[in-house]
C-alpha cells in the first residue's frame, strides 16, 4: 500500500507549521480569503523554511492573475482551488505554473448523480495534479464529515448518496479527502474510502486557525495505525 499523503490546512502560526513538519506532514495549506478566521498573508509562508514539505495556497475568490501573484509572493508550491473555479481559470494557472501544481476541490453532495460527478472529475483532470473531495456544497473548514447530513432539497445529493458516489467514483488523479477529519473519524473514513491522502483542518484545532498539539499528534497516530491495519488487511 502506498503511503497516504497528509496535508494540514489553515496554517496561521509558525509553531504549528513546524510541528506539522516534525510529525510528517507532506503538505501545508495557507488560506487566502479575508472572510476566513484562517486567512493569512503571502509573507507568512514565504518566510517558512520547511524542507520536504510543499506549501499550498488555498484560493476562493481571486482572479487568476491575483492568485498567481500570491503564489509567487508566498513562495508556494501548489494552488488549491476551493471556490468552484472554472476550467478557464484552471487553464490559465496550469499554463503559467506548469503541470501538476493544481489541487481542485469537488463536492459530491452537490452532484446530481455518480455520472455527473464522474464527468466533472474527468473534465478537470487535464489541469490537476491532485483532486480534493470535501463535505458540504461549498467552502470548507466546517468540521463536518462527508455524507453526515441530508441535502437541503435544492437538488444536492443526500448524505448517503454522496458517500455512495464517492465510493464508486473513479478518480483520474490522486485525491485527498477533507471534511471533519479528526483522531476519532479517521479510522472509519479510511475503512470506507480509499483516498491518496487526507486533508486535516478543523478537527485538529483548539480554535479556528490555532492547531492543537495533542489533537495533531493523535491524528497522525491514527493515520499510522490505519495504514498498518490496511497493509495487514485488517479493518481499522
Amino acid at each position: 500500500m502506498n503511503a497516504l499523503l497528509v496535508k494540514v490546512c489553515g496554517m496561521t502560526r509558525e509553531q504549528d507549521a513546524l510541528l506539522c513538519a516534525e510529525l510528517g506532514a507532506d503538505l501545508l495549506g495557507f488560506i487566502f480569503h479575508p472572510g476566513s478566521p484562517r486567512n493569512t498573508t503571502p509573507e507568512f509562508p514565504a518566510r517558512l523554511h520547511l524542507p520536504g514539505v510543499r506549501k499550498v495556497g488555498v484560493f476562493l475568490d481571486q482572479k487568476p492573475m491575483e492568485a498567481l501573484g500570491i503564489m509567487a509572493a508566498g513562495r508556494l508550491d501548489l494552488a488549491q482551488l476551493h471556490g468552484g473555479q472554472t476550467e478557464s481559470f484552471c487553464a490559465v494557472l496550469a499554463e503559467r505554473m506548469g503541470p501538476g501544481r493544481i489541487i481542485k476541490v469537488f463536492w459530491p453532495e452537490k452532484a446530481a448523480s455518480l455520472e455527473a460527478f464522474q464527468a466533472e472529475l474527468d473534465r478537470y483532470a487535464p489541469y490537476c495534479g491532485h483532486m480534493l473531495v470535501d463535505a458540504g456544497s461549498g467552502g470548507g473548514g466546517h468540521g463536518r464529515v462527508i455524507g453526515s447530513h441530508i441535502g437541503s432539497g435544492d437538488g444536492s445529493a443526500s448524505g448517503s448518496k454522496a458517500a455512495e458516489i464517492l465510493a464508486q467514483a473513479k478518480f483520474p488523479r490522486p485525491w485527498l479527502l477533507a471534511g471533519g477529519l479528526s483522531p476519532d473519524t479517521i479510522p472509519d473514513l479510511l475503512s470506507r474510502f480509499t483516498p491518496s491522502g487526507l486533508d486535516l483542518n478543523s478537527g485538529v484545532e483548539a480554535a479556528p486557525g490555532l492547531k492543537d498539539e495533542q489533537l495533531l499528534r493523535a491524528a497522525f497516530a491514527a493515520i499510522k495505525a490505519a495504514r498498518a491495519a490496511q497493509t495487514q488487511g485488517v479493518t481499522p
